[in-house]
């Protein structure tokens, strides 16, 4: 609710300030007295373009301040709350005009740039003037009026998480199946790799065991030649040296008792001569354990062939790193598996909050289409109270792609002189018509969606007598729940006042100054009468006026 406007060094106003009635505010006065400069400075706070022609006194600045009080309203809280701005119930629009130009925005006292005043300032007021058809011809404000004599608003709640889960999931089952294309494009060639190291099956360490064992085979004439010397010298031979070595050991323990020393070399002697003769042994042990074996050799060639052919193809140089990659290419090729099964899951889950959603929206779609006759016959028989006989109004709900609000394309048709062709709004009514339309509708959904403060410049144009008094009640009864501002040039619309305000023209310092003030009862009682019959209102005039304003 707008509880004060204050303007500063405006266009003719040098200072005035307005405090509004919670209901039905009702603004008159002469052509050219200055009420489209009250709208202009109004427009200003709630972000319209600045520009330093409109300061009055050109060394000051231009303040205009408007200052609201909202109770329990989600969509400003939500706004404060994203801009980390103070949350009350009082919220004050401050705008600054500097002599050159430039302009400063305020929120509670807190700077803020143009958007987010425009942005709260929506939420805040309905501004509607002659020819401004935005809201009214779009699609979310006529699917708002729609779903608020639906009572859809559980039902869009429910549709809204369901769409959320819906578009989730299809971004994540989007992202999984671009990787899967991905990976597909690799695919057949890991598949290939991997193919080739399972096939040659290698165990660890085992290309560096075959290595050493070829070198074994190949040498294993010299190596048994070798070994078998040496074995001979040690044990077969005329003299051999471990029997050389016991006859030295006898004769070192049979002088034990001579030396002290002597028994540990003794001890020594001996502890060698064992070593020797397992040394013999193994000696033994080994040569008769090497054989040359050709087709051995033919096996570990070939092996070792292959596994030095994948060494290459890799580039590494180790059995281990062959089997990590092995390892890696295994990960790679469970991955497209894993992938394939995580779709399926997923596009499962997709159909399913699809499937919810659809089933929530068609039940929505009902819900519209059901009040569609009772709104539209009650909207016609508005208009026709409001002047327009011949003006028909007709809802249009024609199918879309499921979306957060439905699957309905819905579009508000108008015919203004029963040729039952219906167009869209913006193409065929008048701004004076479509005032009255609007005015008509939010009569009607006024109870069910959260209005903020409505404000009417002249939608009274091109009406009087009893359509202008029916235009009137309406807003009468719609301020019963909501404030009003009105600007009107009707007395049957003026009548209907809570708080009846006059915009003149005076003299100050030899300049022309706009003001206003809000009337008495009286004073709202010869001004109805000016406007029923003259400056110089007759009696009759006053009588009429008073019955009016007693009504």
């Amino acid at each position: 609710m707008l509880q004060k406007l204050h303007i500063q060094n405006y266009a003719i106003i040098s200072e005035l300030e307005i405090i509004f009635s919670d209901h039905l505010n009702i603004i008159t006065g002469e052509t050219g007295a200055g009420k489209s400069i009250l709208m202009g400075a109004l427009n200003l706070v709630l972000g319209e373009r600045a520009d330093s022609g409109v300061l009055q006194n050109k060394e000051k600045k231009c303040v205009v301040e408007a200052s609201f009080l909202v109770h329990k309203n989600e969509g400003i809280k939500s706004f404060t709350e994203k801009y980390e701005l103070d949350s009350s119930e009082e919220i004050l629009l401050r705008r600054e005009i500097a002599a050159s130009g430039k302009s400063r925005s305020f929120i509670n006292d807190t700077p803020v740039n143009l958007s987010q005043l425009k942005e709260l300032a929506v939420l805040l007021v309905d501004l509607h003037q002659q020819f401004d058809t935005l809201e009214l011809g779009s699609e979310n404000f006529q699917r708002q009026v729609m779903d608020a004599l639906a009572d859809n608003a559980a039902l869009l709640h429910q549709l809204r998480e369901q769409f959320n889960q819906y578009t989730i999931a299809k971004k994540q089952l989007q992202a999984l199946q671009l990787q899967q294309a991905n990976a597909n494009k690799e695919l057949d060639y890991n598949k290939f790799l991997f193919d080739e190291l399972e096939e040659l099956s290698l165990k660890e360490n085992e290309l560096e065991e075959l290595d050493a064992e070829l070198k074994l085979l190949s040498n294993a004439e010299n190596i048994k030649q070798q070994l078998g010397g040496i074995y001979f010298e040690l044990k077969n031979s005329e003299e051999p040296l471990v029997q050389q070595l016991k006859i030295l050991q006898q004769k070192i323990h049979s002088l034990d008792g001579f030396h002290p020393d002597l028994k540990g070399l003794s001890q020594r002697m001996n502890s060698s001569l064992i070593e020797l003769q397992d040394v013999a042994d193994d000696l033994e042990r080994i040569d008769d354990a090497i054989r040359y074996d050709a087709e051995r050799i033919q096996t570990v060639n070939d092996r070792l062939s292959a596994g030095y052919k994948l060494l290459k193809k890799h580039g590494v140089v180790e059995t281990q790193q062959l089997l990590s990659i092995q390892d890696i290419l295994q990960q790679k090729l469970d991955a497209v598996l894993n992938i394939s099964n995580e779709i399926e899951k997923l596009d499962k889950q997709t159909s399913g909050y699809f499937a919810a959603a659809a089933t929530i929206a068609k039940k929505i779609s009902a819900n519209r289409n059901v009040q569609i006759k009772s709104f539209t016959q009650k909207v016609n028989q508005l208009l026709a109270q409001v002047g327009m006989p011949n003006a028909q109004l007709k809802v249009s709900i024609t199918a879309a792609t499921l979306s957060i609000t439905g699957t309905d394309a819905i579009d508000f048709l108008f015919d203004a002189n029963k040729s039952n062709r219906f167009e869209p709004l913006h193409k065929v009514a008048s701004g004076g018509e479509l005032s009255r339309l609007m005015l008509s509708v939010k009569s009607l959904v006024a109870k069910k969606l959260q209005l903020p403060t409505l404000i009417f410049d002249e939608i009274d144009t091109g009406i009087s007598g009893e359509a202008a008094r029916q235009v009137g009640i309406i807003m009468k009864e719609l301020a019963a729940g909501h404030q009003i501002i009105s600007i009107t040039h009707q007395p049957q619309i003026a009548a209907k006042a809570d708080a009846h305000y006059f915009v003149y023209k005076q003299i100050v310092n030899d300049k022309v100054e706009t003001s206003i003030r809000r009337l008495t009862n009286d004073e709202r009682i010869t001004s109805i009468a000016q406007m029923l019959s003259g400056e110089k209102p007759t009696a009759a005039a006053l009588e009429n006026a008073r019955e009016m304003v007693s009504n």
